[in-house]
């Protein structure tokens, strides 16, 4: 048996570890050699290959997005539960349908566009800060602030309130992980309840002074559409929570995820020193290589067979988006981090129906911080380890010691 065989066979993603949590992409590889459709000891199904995720994701009758029966025996009768099976991405239509044609329509190219000068900025506040003190904490002092701000002014949440929602956020998508622990349960159900708690309040006072509903997604969601389409009460709630925490950690893990790589990889760092241009080409592959979200689940409606292996009705699948990243069938030296690679079909951000509502924000959010970042610092180097931040699903740095002069 060869070690890619011996890892491919030994993978449960109950039991993963520390070498895997570093770098799993090796596994991944061995996975999509050897067991692209991998059967784990729950009964569901781990997917690398990029046609497959492709598959699963534009396939929505037979690869449903509904967590009611796969959460249930996972959250049980709590604050959790009822988050995640009401929130956008984890409901099909109609429920998603109606929910994100709200968002999407607060989120036209147009809002987007009018967003830049102000993100520009908040990015150069937060450098200017930097260099006044020259050691820095990446992720807390910079990658993390940005996100924040954005979805919060978004959602018009006043900036002297917009303290807890980092926090709030990390333990709710903390309690997605593939192993929940007693602490992580707890931790996520408490700060479902504080979210709601605040949101209410937030509601209330929006209800009275509306905002723009093209600008204001808030106000969009309460209003609704002009033909009557409204949501309920818990929707609105829910869906707000989602839309702070969707935003913030899956950006903040892009634009940390890219200047350490553009640290570790200087020929590839000069590459946009010298080219500012190739900044959306860099963020492409930056969410390619070390892609923000890593996993992705589905539940069959019927059975089906896919990748050779035959499902039945009710099995709960993983798409493992940072193997099929990878999938050396789709990507050319799918291992080599270029920044230059021509634009490419990766699935970062899903594909299908279940496309991330919020992608062009947040390329906007990874180029405007990214490249701002490297002119003003182009010999910022790691003052010590990065600290990764302990989680599969969600693939970033918890910690990154930097200083702006290397």
């Amino acid at each position: 048996m060869t070690d890619d065989t011996a890892l491919a066979a030994s993978f449960d993603l109950e039991s993963l570890t520390p070498e895997f949590y570093a770098d799993p992409y090796p596994t991944y590889r061995a996975l999509r050699q050897h067991a692209p459709v991998k059967r784990m000891r729950s009964g569901s199904y781990f997917l690398t290959r990029y046609d497959d995720l492709v598959t699963a994701y534009k396939v929505t009758k037979t690869f449903s997005s509904d967590k009611t029966r796969e959460f249930a025996p996972k959250y049980g009768d709590s604050l959790l539960y009822e988050h995640h099976t009401t929130s956008l991405v984890f409901n099909d239509p109609p429920a998603h349908t109606r929910v994100r044609r709200l968002i999407m329509g607060a989120l036209s190219p147009r809002a987007i566009a009018e967003m830049e000068p102000a993100l520009i900025t908040l990015v150069d506040g937060l450098l200017d800060r930097i260099a006044a003190k020259e050691h820095f904490e990446l992720i807390e002092d910079f990658a993390a602030a940005i996100p924040i701000e954005v979805i919060g002014n978004l959602l018009g949440v006043p900036h002297e309130e917009r303290g807890p929602l980092r926090d709030w956020s990390l333990a709710i998508l903390g309690a997605l992980e593939p192993v929940l622990t007693r602490e992580q349960f707890a931790r996520g159900n408490q700060a479902v309840g504080d979210m709601l708690a605040y949101l209410e309040t937030l509601v209330a006072r929006r209800r009275a002074a509306p905002g723009n509903p093209e600008r204001d997604v808030l106000t969009r969601l309460i209003q609704g559409e002009a033909d009557g389409e409204r949501l309920s009460a818990k929707e609105l709630l829910h869906n707000c929570i989602f839309l702070l925490n969707a935003g913030h950690e899956t950006t903040t893990n892009l634009i940390g995820n890219g200047l350490v790589l553009l640290c570790q990889h200087p020929a590839e760092r000069r590459k946009l020193i010298e080219k500012p241009a190739s900044i959306r080409t860099a963020v492409e592959e930056v969410l390619r290589y070390e892609s923000s979200n890593q996993l992705g689940n589905r539940m069959t409606t019927e059975p089906v067979e896919l990748g050779g292996v035959g499902l039945d009705a009710g099995t709960s699948v993983t798409l493992c988006i940072g193997a099929a990243n990878r999938d050396p069938a789709q990507f050319d030296d799918p291992d080599r981090f270029d920044i230059t690679r021509p634009a490419s079909r990766h699935l970062a951000f899903g594909t299908g129906a279940h496309q991330c509502a919020g992608m062009a924000l947040a390329r906007l959010e990874g180029a405007v911080a990214i490249a701002r970042f490297v002119s003003r610092f182009p010999n910022y180097q790691l003052a010590g380890e990065p600290v990764r931040g302990g989680r599969v699903r969600f693939r970033g740095f918890a910690s990154v010691p930097c200083v702006v002069e290397g």
